[in-house]
């Protein structure tokens, strides 16, 4: 026996305006639900008065309204302290630098003071690796040649300057690694190390904003400096 809109209304529980009902939010708070349920009693048709399992039910309704909100305030509880846990952890990155899967290499002043930029690349096998450093258009100003002992990561350091020994502004290059000679190299992947430089706080996680190369998804960090 579901409830009577006419009796809702005349004990001043109306239903809320439709912009209200839009947003999600519950037409009767637990005391409404209450106030109503009583009126019913006592209006009650007594030829056809509330069956047992009627009552029941619109208890269990009342419960299980009750038990959602409880819910949804400690699902909002646990999302706010993911999300101080978030920011928290992405004030602590600042200043740092973090080593990403990317084919750009920025050319900054390290510690020393000296210019450079480090990068890392994954190798099959032992042999010949070559890295080819280009400006933004394509252009290359460095190329790079290192062996390779065995599989695995071959981290390299890049100086700054160009093949003909003269230095290079500071800025973001692009790098491009193989594999092997000739025809048989194969295209290795790179990364770089770079500052982060801000972070920001999204729904899907925590994004690291890293100077010269972009934004990366902390789950794309492969080492933090």
């Amino acid at each position: 026996m579901p409830f009577d809109a006419s009796l809702a209304n005349a004990i001043g529980l109306s239903n809320p305006p439709a912009s209200q009902s839009r947003m999600g939010k519950p037409d009767l708070t637990q005391a409404d639900f209450l106030r109503l349920m009583t009126e019913q009693l006592k209006n009650q048709d007594p030829l056809n008065p509330l069956s047992n399992a009627e009552f029941v039910s619109q208890m269990a309704q009342m419960s299980t309204a009750q038990g959602v909100g409880d819910l949804r305030r400690a699902l909002q509880g646990m999302a706010d302290a993911f999300n101080n846990d978030q920011a928290l952890r992405g004030a602590a990155l600042l200043g740092r630098t973090a080593l990403v899967e990317t084919d750009r290499l920025v050319l900054a002043a390290g510690a020393d003071g000296q210019p450079g930029a480090e990068g890392v690349t994954a190798t099959p096998a032992a042999g010949l690796v070559t890295i080819d450093i280009t400006t933004p258009s394509g252009a290359l100003v460095r190329r790079l040649q290192l062996r390779a002992e065995g599989p695995g990561d071959l981290p390299f350091r890049w100086d700054g300057l160009s093949d003909r020994g003269e230095p290079l502004p500071p800025g973001s290059y692009r790098m491009r690694a193989t594999f092997g000679e000739g025809r048989s190299a194969v295209a290795l992947e790179t990364a770089a190390m770079a500052p982060i430089e801000s972070v920001t706080l999204d729904p899907q996680g925590l994004l690291l904003n890293l100077t010269g190369i972009g934004t990366a998804p902390l789950s794309s960090i492969r080492r933090l400096g």
